[in-house]
């Protein structure tokens, strides 16, 4: 794909941390002394690992070099790393493995999370979240609009782009397996956004990407087209001239034993 646009991911800044929020508060370590954030984007995610652990190293690492930009402009005395967590292999252990809405784009998650796992140090934590909205309207929609345009032989890799989420049990299994202890829950977030187009704005920096990536300046702009109008059917205004967003994301804790 294209490199990621940092400045159109943080748009919608103060919603897409809110889950990183989250997924902190539920890890148990009270003084971490290495720590890395994987996918860690422009940095917003790495920078509330520096809030809460003070004391300890904490790093980051992505495959975009817009994104690593932006992240060494917001916490220029922290270690960024361009690198591909799908080959990753670094030559220490962590206390805190963060991984926040960044493993939904790498395959065979069994396989994934036992290598991830391998490198955390006894007592350390993998904490994950993942998007897990390919049956939303949103979702669903991209691939209708791929599927019905004249631009559906370019598109028809775009909808494997993205792993497919397992269930509790499967993540839960894997984890067990791996030596682990886990928490594992799902949220449903409502986000009240400024119209159908919000929800295309929100979604060109991430899941729209695969779909967009493909097609010429014209085309793009046509398939936009096309899906909010799509969009603009699936969720309605309500009286305050908002539209409400589901993003169910799951997330878990996997403590190493």
């Amino acid at each position: 794909m294209a490199d990621w646009n940092a400045g159109q991911y943080l748009r919608f800044e103060d919603e897409r941390t809110r889950p990183s929020v989250d997924l902190l508060r539920r890890v148990p370590l009270p003084d971490p002394q290495h720590c890395v954030d994987l996918g860690c984007g422009p940095g917003n995610s790495t920078e509330l690992l520096v809030r809460r652990f003070q004391s300890a190293r904490v790093s980051g690492l992505d495959n975009s070099p817009g994104m690593l930009a932006k992240a060494r402009e917001r916490l220029p005395g922290l270690t960024f790393e361009a690198a591909d967590i799908a080959t990753w292999q670094p030559d220490e252990r962590f206390d805190l493995i963060f991984a926040n809405a960044v493993l939904q784009w790498i395959p065979d998650h069994p396989g994934l999370l036992t290598r991830l796992v391998s490198f955390l140090k006894n007592g350390g934590c993998l904490a994950v979240q993942m998007p897990n909205n390919l049956n939303e309207p949103s979702h669903r929609l991209m691939e209708q609009v791929a599927n019905e345009g004249p631009w559906a032989t370019k598109l028809t890799s775009a909808s494997g782009s993205k792993e497919k989420i397992g269930s509790f049990e499967d993540y839960y299994a894997c984890l067990q397996q791996a030596g682990c202890t886990v928490d594992i829950w799902q949220t449903i977030y409502v986000h009240p956004l400024d119209g159908a187009g919000a929800i295309v704005e929100w979604f060109k920096s991430t899941g729209l990407k695969p779909y967009l990536d493909p097609l010429s300046p014209e085309e793009q702009a046509e398939y936009l087209g096309r899906y909010e109008a799509e969009i603009t059917k699936a969720y309605p205004t309500q009286a305050d001239g908002k539209v409400l967003l589901r993003f169910p994301r799951l997330f878990f804790v996997a403590q190493r034993l």
